[in-house]
């Protein structure tokens, strides 16, 4: 799990059919210092973060995919929380 900023959202004419209905963030991981570390990444939000928020994300793909429901969707990050 790590710390991000959200930087923007991500808009697909053609994606995954898993991915239907998913909101699409573009997230800058961050140090333990809030600095910019990394690549940005692609995370799927079902909390509803902003641009400009800091939240939580998991690379946990195994429950990526479960959350939405497809064990062959190429998804891998997940925003999990938002950082108050």
């Amino acid at each position: 799990m790590l710390q991000a900023l959200v930087e923007g959202n991500v808009v697909a004419t053609i994606k995954h059919k898993s991915m239907a209905g998913w909101r699409l963030l573009i997230v800058q991981p961050l140090d333990n210092d809030s600095l910019a570390e990394g690549d940005p990444l692609l995370a799927i939000d079902m909390l509803g973060a902003g641009h400009g928020c800091k939240v939580l994300i998991s690379n946990d793909g195994k429950a990526a995919r479960k959350m939405v429901g497809d064990t062959n969707s190429p998804v891998r990050w997940a925003i999990v929380g938002i950082v108050d």
